[in-house]
């Protein structure tokens, strides 16, 4: 047998074992109240309704997992569905929380400060919505004249939050749009 084979063999069978500890979870039986599943020692997130927090219980699963992440993670995850015709994005990436405390965050200022314009976050909601072109963004009331316009645009494409698919078009990357709509539904208060 061939490393890969073995290779292969062995991360099956760590599947399998996953999906066992999952199943025996969820067979736990309800509680005295018979409102639900008692919680079990093995039970990530104890209280917490896992219809509401299917997420985070699913995040403290894996990081009970893996006990060498201390002070927890974060997770941005999303499925979304862009209108006119675009695609769907279907992304996630976790952090270690200790070592986005520890990280030098001045590096992230100017990304940020990119979205700290009206015009700006105007420019990629309608940018997300299906408005791609110069043209049809210049058409648009309260963003300034075409001058600003580009301006706006190529602070937003130095930031990362849209590049240019092609002459006078643009497109917010895929790898951007979870994270933009979770600091937009995070700036919720």
């Amino acid at each position: 047998m061939d490393d890969t084979t073995d290779s292969l063999r062995q991360e099956v069978a760590a599947l399998a074992a996953r999906v066992a500890a999952l199943e025996a979870r969820r067979s736990v039986g309800p509680d005295a109240s018979g409102a639900g599943p008692a919680p079990s020692h093995a039970d990530p997130a104890p209280g917490l309704d896992p219809d509401t927090f299917w997420a985070l219980r699913g995040l403290q699963s894996r990081l009970a997992d893996h006990p060498t992440t201390t002070r927890g993670a974060v997770m941005l995850v999303g499925s979304v569905r862009l209108p006119g015709g675009d695609g769907d994005v279907v992304w996630q990436q976790a952090f270690g929380a200790e070592g986005l405390i520890a990280s030098e965050w001045t590096a992230h200022a100017t990304t940020l400060a990119a979205l700290g314009h009206p015009v700006r976050i105007e420019l990629l909601r309608q940018v997300l919505a299906g408005r791609h072109t110069t043209a049809e963004l210049a058409t648009l009331d309260g963003l300034g004249t075409t001058g600003q316009l580009h301006h706006h645009l190529r602070q937003l494409v130095s930031a990362g939050w849209v590049r240019q698919s092609g002459r006078g078009s643009y497109e917010v990357p895929a790898t951007r749009v979870v994270p933009l709509l979770a600091v937009i539904a995070g700036s919720e208060r």
